[in-house]
Order: C-alpha cells, then structure tokens, then sequence
C-alpha cells in the first residue's frame, strides 16, 4: 500500500512543521513591556517637599502673630474746623444767639481729621516707639495707635535727619508688647524676610520676600547709608515698621524705596537704628564725631593729576573754616589715606569711621601732599544731629 505510506509520512512532516511552528511563534510573536522608568522625584521627595512648605508657611504665620502688636500706626492728628470770632457774627442775631453759637464753636465744636502718615515699633515695654525722621517731620500732633485699636498723643523725644530715625513717647499704664530684636550682620543673600506695616492705611499688613542686598549706599535716602535691600513689597505708609527674620527677629526698619525702579525697598539695619534710639532717649539726640572738610572718592584721572600712583584713598574738595580738619592743617587737595591707623577706601567709610569716633579725641589722620605723606593730628568735634 505505497499511497497509505505517502500519505502517513506527508502527515507526519505536517504535525513536525506545527510543533516547530508553535515552538517559535511563542518567542516570535511574545512581547514584554519594559519596565516603568522611576521618577525623578519619588512619593517620599514630594512629601518631604511639601512638608518644608507648610513649615515654611508656619513659620510666616507665627512671626506674623508675634510681632504685629509690636507695631503702631503713626498718624498725623490736624484741627479742621477753626474757632468762631465773636464779631464774625451776623450783628442782627439776638445777643442770646450769638453768644449760644460762640460757646458751642469754641467750646464743643473742635474737629480734628487723623491721617495715617507711617509705622512704628514698641521699643520696650515702657511707651518707647520707633519710627522713621521723614515720618514724623513736621507734624505737630502724632497719633500712635496700637494694634488693639488703642491711641495715645506722643512726645517727639528726639530724631536723626543724618539716618532718618526718629523716637517717641506714649503715657500708658498698661505695659507694651516689646519684640525680639536679632542680628544683620550674618544675614545671607537669599534668605527669607517679611515686612510689617500700615501701607495706605490698611493696619498690619504682611508681605514677603527675601534679601536682595546689603550694604547698599549711595541711595540719597540718608547722610550715613549702609541699607539692606529686599523685594518684601514697601509701600507709602511701611516706614518706620520692621523687616523680620525667619525666626522671627527683627533684622532692620524699613525706610524708602528706591527711586530707580518698584521691587526694590531699603531697611537700616537693626544695630544701627537700636544704637541711634538709644541715645535719643537718654539725650534727645545722636551724638557723633566731626572734620569739617568736603571729600570724593579718587578716580585714576584725579590720581593722575595730582602724581598719586594708587586710588587708594579720599579726596579733599573743600575746607571749612574753624572746624576740626581746619585747625589741624587737612588743606584742599590732600589725598586722605588713613584715619587712626586704618587705611580709608572710600568716602563712605570715612565718613563712617569719623562719626564713630568719640568727640573730643586726638586722631592721626595720614594725608598725601605734594608728593608726601605727612601725619596730621585732628581732634574731633561734634556733628550737630
């Protein structure tokens, strides 16, 4: 039966071509996916992240908590209706009327319109308050009113044109919540910062930011500049209030936003405006060292022209008579290089180092004239505040 055969053996290469297909079809047609690529940021990073937020935001609600009834609204208190004048009066009016209108104008009917003008912040416990100079400049009436809606009149204690500062005086039984007052000196670009005050009337507002700068001078905002810059919004009605630290601290007072542009506000440091309060209260003014003599940083054309190899150094412009650096020989055109025995970069820090120094001292001041160094010896006077 060769055909039965044929067909067995046709059948049997038929199953073997089916297995053979079935076997590799599997790997062929099989497919896997790959494996999911991890996050970047895993669950635990984004909880973690989230968490330094809340805290971050805590943080800003407890400082706000803490310092605001610290800091007092300033306004200016102003007379607006003016007494009545006895022969002002119409002539035809019983003399029982005239005399009616002119108690109740001079007695009863005196109003007085209260304008909010800046901020200021308790000092301690006892009715001190301090504010900015440009707040409280010519007002004759200052309001202070508490973060608890109480007012009182204030006493100008005293006040610093040359730093924009100012101290008043309120008459309370009750004691004042007093702050805490940190350090500037160690404060980091970058860092977190909040502001504090009454822009346009609105009583405790808070804005944030960070710090955008230090040591920033040459603003025209004061005489003796060395301000921390921040972009924690400072509007009309913030001088006088504190800029704050993270941990709640008071770091500086701030004072003006610059004329160049918005976004950039300045705040004195808090070391200078606590030294500055100090001695209004105890004296009713600062008191500070003195030369008498117009100075400008030195260029390489002006070093050049008057045969300096450096530009190390501050340039006298101008003399006054009857002054400190008068009598102890500073001429025109010297080029001051020390000031008791510490080099002189800058204008700025001239002027720094003489304020400091303590009225009536002897200093050697190292001038370069006509070629030569020459030792002078300058007692300091007193700058008037």
């Amino acid at each position: 039966m060769p055909k039965n055969n044929s067909n067995l053996k046709i059948a049997g290469w038929a199953l073997l071509l089916l297995i053979f297909i079935s076997i590799h079809s599997r790997d062929y047609f099989s497919y896997t996916p790959p494996s999911p690529v991890k996050s970047v940021s895993s669950k635990a990073e984004f909880t973690n992240d989230y968490e330094g937020l809340l805290k971050l935001q805590e943080a800003f609600i407890r400082n706000a908590k803490s310092i605001k009834p610290s800091v007092v609204s300033i306004n200016k208190v102003k007379e607006v209706v003016e007494k009545s004048s006895w022969y002002e009066m119409d002539p035809h009016d019983s003399w029982f009327l005239r005399v009616k209108i002119w108690l109740s104008n001079n007695l009863r009917g005196k109003k007085y319109v209260v304008e909010g003008v800046g901020s200021g912040i308790v000092l301690d416990s006892g009715g001190y308050i301090l504010t900015n100079y440009h707040v409280i400049e010519d007002i004759e009436r200052v309001l202070v009113k508490l973060s608890n809606g109480q007012e009182y009149f204030a006493k100008i204690l005293g006040h610093d044109s040359h730093t924009d500062l100012a101290v008043l005086k309120i008459s309370t039984l009750r004691s004042l919540p007093k702050p805490k007052f940190g350090h500037s000196v160690d404060l980091e670009v970058g860092e977190w910062v909040m502001a504090i005050g009454n822009p346009y009337g609105l009583d405790g507002t808070v804005t944030v930011g960070i710090i955008s700068g230090k040591g920033r001078t040459d603003l025209g905002l004061t005489r003796f500049e060395s301000f921390i810059q921040t972009d924690a919004a400072i509007n009309p009605g913030n001088s006088g209030g504190p800029l704050i630290s993270l941990d709640g601290s008071i770091i500086g007072i701030n004072t003006g936003v610059a004329a160049i542009g918005s976004g950039a506000g300045f705040a004195i440091p808090v070391e200078t405006a606590l030294k500055i309060a100090n001695q209004l209260v105890e004296n009713g003014s600062v008191a500070r060292g003195w030369l008498g003599v117009g100075i400008q940083n030195l260029t390489p054309e002006l070093a050049q022209t008057l045969e300096f190899e450096k530009v190390d150094g501050v340039l006298v412009n101008s003399v006054d008579s009857k002054t400190p650096a008068h009598d102890g020989g500073i001429r025109r055109g010297d080029i001051i290089l020390q000031f008791d025995g510490n080099p002189v970069p800058g204008s700025k820090h001239l002027q720094k180092m003489v304020a400091d120094t303590k009225i009536g001292r002897d200093v050697l001041v190292k001038v370069f004239r006509e070629g030569k160094e020459k030792a002078l010896k300058i007692t300091i006077g007193k700058l008037a505040s």
